[in-house]
């Protein structure tokens, strides 16, 4: 999103400011710490932080052949799950022979070395160079199979694989969806590059979606993560002003949805993936307005004196939240997607921002200024009660994971901008980053329509 409430100006290029601020955005503090952010090709490292006051002690087991890959499988199921917080890894080394499938399992020996739950499986090279890869999750307090799926891939899939082997533990001894197959989109910037970036969840295998040498961001990913709709400054000279965008993720063919004099900005799909609400100055100051994917039928939505922005919409598609400081500063306001009456949501605090529903629609998360921090809480929509989560002094653009259970948001560790993610009750999390530049204005996919069983 484009955030209108985010500052620190000293961030970024004066020459940047006075045309972006003062032409493109009307004046309005808008781009400040979303355009301060360079980053690198380079892999990201990931460092956890925390964990849940309960975690479930598992063993993944080496899978029998694994060591003929490029990549051991054990080892990727092993890193999603410790990412999330709520799993403790039993080391398996200890435990000879180790077991591949169900007959070669004796309990009792997992049970003595404090493992609840047991990963075990087998990966087999084809003459077609495919791969068969066969799992189980065995429960060793019950002494029975939990979860037990085999999957031929090509060998490029592997890494796939082991995520939807991760997500499938995950749901079996959580209840949960697992994300580890989901994918994040964010915006890094290296020297005076600029690149949109889409990877999977855990930062790997991430690939560039656009280029540009003027800023990116904003990313919002369609319903069925097939399509990103973004913020693109384009133009020449002091004509350079902000593009909102929709591009396809396979055909890397983009449209523009917005290209009106002043400030396009702040895309967001509804749950349908017909519409999407965008702040536009058209005319006067910026308001939040209704376009079909298409294009078509542009609609104003708010009418207000102040400046309404960072539209999200409800998982059910009823209502929009978004920011306005139509009441001073910057608040947290609902309204029917319909339209009708606003609702100011927000009141802790002088300045909150960037707010993102919840996929189950009972909270949203948002940004929450103290001091001269910037926090990521989240406010439950019904008691109003807030949560701070974070205690990282410059965080923005919280997006909830679709599972619901984490937030990524973008923050500065070290002066380098950095990805983050926190546990929805606060207790755990993990860092990710690149060894050069920083990271920005993330968002989270959604669940891949398809998942393998």
């Amino acid at each position: 999103m484009l955030n209108c409430y985010n500052r620190s100006p000293m961030i970024v290029k004066q020459s940047l400011a006075g045309r972006v601020w003062r032409r493109a955005l009307s004046g309005l503090a808008l781009a400040a710490t979303l355009l301060c952010a360079p980053v690198s090709h380079g892999a990201m490292t990931i460092e956890i932080v925390g964990g849940a006051s309960h975690q479930i002690p598992i063993a993944i087991v080496p899978f029998a052949y694994e060591g003929n890959q490029a990549q051991k499988l054990s080892e990727i199921v092993s890193a999603d799950l410790l990412r999330s917080g709520l799993f403790k890894m039993v080391d398996p080394r200890t435990i000879a022979p180790q077991p591949h499938d169900l007959p070669e399992v004796r309990y009792a020996d997992w049970r003595a070395l404090g493992a609840d739950a047991l990963a075990v499986g087998s990966i087999v090279t084809q003459l077609n160079g495919s791969l068969d890869i066969r799992f189980r999750l065995l429960d060793t307090v019950k002494q029975s199979q939990l979860a037990g799926f085999s999957y031929s891939v090509p060998a490029t899939e592997l890494r796939a694989t082991a995520h939807k082997i991760a997500d499938a533990i995950y749901e079996k001894l959580t209840g949960d969806a697992g994300v580890f197959s989901t994918r994040i989109a964010y915006v890094l910037k290296q020297g005076k590059k600029y690149e949109l970036q889409v990877a999977d969840a855990d930062g790997e295998n991430a690939r560039t979606i656009l280029t540009s040498y003027e800023p990116l961001m904003s990313p919002a990913w369609s319903p069925d993560g097939e399509q990103i709709a973004y913020v693109a400054f384009e133009g020449n000279g002091r004509n350079i002003r902000p593009i909102v965008y929709v591009q396809s993720l396979q055909s890397g063919r983009r449209r523009i949805l917005a290209s009106h004099k002043g400030n396009n900005s702040a895309p967001a799909w509804s749950p349908d993936g017909k519409r999407l609400a965008i702040a536009l100055t058209l005319p006067g100051n910026t308001q939040i307005y209704l376009v079909n994917a298409d294009g078509s039928g542009l609609a104003r939505w708010t009418s207000s004196g102040g400046t309404d922005t960072e539209p999200n919409w409800s998982p059910d598609g009823k209502w929009i939240i978004f920011t306005s400081d139509r009441g001073g500063g910057p608040q947290i306001y609902r309204m029917p997607a319909n339209g009708g009456p606003a609702e100011r949501k927000t009141f802790e605090g002088g300045w909150n921002t960037t707010p993102r529903f919840s996929p189950d629609g009972k909270s949203f998360t948002f940004t929450q200024r103290s001091g001269n921090q910037d926090h990521v809480a989240v406010q439950d929509i019904e008691t109003g009660q807030v949560q701070v989560l974070t205690d990282t002094p410059q965080d923005e653009s919280p997006s909830f994971a679709p599972n619901g259970k984490m937030i990524l948001y973008a923050t500065r560790n070290s002066r380098r901008g950095i990805l983050s993610v926190v546990s929805s009750d606060g207790r755990s999390g993990q860092r990710l980053s690149v060894q050069t530049g920083d990271v920005y204005s993330p968002a989270w996919g959604p669940l891949k329509k398809t998942q393998l069983q």
